[in-house]
């Protein structure tokens, strides 16, 4: 057996910057990995894909995006006649990353499929081969395999290394809520403003020149507001949220997991420990965790 993290990911800052032909946006993001996991267990034997999870919500069929991603991986094995000594592979997911939260657990555990098997494998592909595989999965999926903070552009696919966004430390909220991504877009009221325009070019020139920039000015998610609509609780433990934290809070992604975050430990550890006090056993949960640089 083997064991093997596969971490969630969290979106510091995202724009919608246009509609596509094809139905879907264009977004403007930098995206960065956490400590928070999944614990996936390999086992390298049998013939096919079979795929276990211990959370109710997630399926354990073919349309699981780590099932998925196996069998890509053995498709394109023999598309492309890549010898490999494999027949078969088991997985069993320990569901950390909340679900439906805007975290990209689903994408993660794909690639990290990907990523295992073609170790397993004696790498067969390449990263890049990898992420064009990781494509056909989810916009995120590529992401989880690329290595670094990055910013994202296209639906997501487009990627370049970021410097490191200098605050270490993460709180993150699961309001219990879980958000349909399609749902989120579909309820867009998408507007781009001047001052969004300003805001996209100062980060986009400053990246692009590998300069480091104050993450604090560029925290912002388009997709809150439709979001909120859908789901005015996560307004709600936002606001409670950044009221009791005294800093910024920000969602994820499609939602609705909301994130604060620190430059020290000590720092965040004190915040965890007041949102904790002030929603005891309830439907909420809450992380301390911390950003994830590989």
């Amino acid at each position: 057996m083997h064991h093997q993290a596969s971490f969630a990911k969290i979106n510091l800052f995202l724009y919608v910057t246009g509609r596509r032909s094809d139905g879907f946006h264009d977004l403007f993001s930098l995206m960065t990995k956490i400590t928070l996991a999944d614990d996936m267990v390999f086992g390298f034997h049998g013939d096919g894909v079979y795929v276990t999870c211990d959370h109710p919500k997630v399926p354990a069929d073919a349309t699981n995006l780590a099932h998925r991603a196996a069998v890509l991986f053995f498709e394109s094995c023999k598309k492309c006649a890549k010898p490999i000594s494999l027949d078969g592979v088991t997985i069993h997911i320990d569901k950390n990353i909340p679900v439906g939260g805007g975290l990209g657990g689903g994408s993660s555990n794909a690639a990290t499929v990907l990523m295992v098997l073609n170790q397993f494998c004696q790498n067969p592909f390449s990263k890049n081969e990898l992420m064009k595989m990781g494509l056909c999965l989810g916009a995120d999926v590529p992401f989880f395999l690329f290595g670094s903070p990055a910013l994202a552009t296209g639906v997501g696919e487009t990627l370049i290394r970021a410097e490191n966004p200098g605050f270490q430390h993460v709180v993150l909220c699961d309001p219990g809520i879980h958000v349909p991504t399609a749902s989120v877009f579909k309820t867009l009221d998408f507007c781009l403003t001047s001052h969004q325009k300003y805001t996209i070019k100062s980060a986009s020139d400053a990246l692009l020149k590998g300069q480091k920039i104050d993450i604090r000015q560029y925290v912002h998610n388009d997709l809150e507001a439709s979001a909120f609509r859908l789901y005015p609780e996560i307004k709600t433990t936002k606001d409670e949220m950044a009221r009791l934290l005294q800093r910024p809070v920000s969602m994820s992604g499609s939602g609705g997991s909301l994130f604060a975050f620190y430059s020290e430990q000590k720092n965040a550890k004190q915040g965890y420990e007041t949102l904790c006090r002030r929603w005891p056993g309830g439907e909420k949960k809450f992380f301390l965790t911390a950003m994830h640089n590989g």
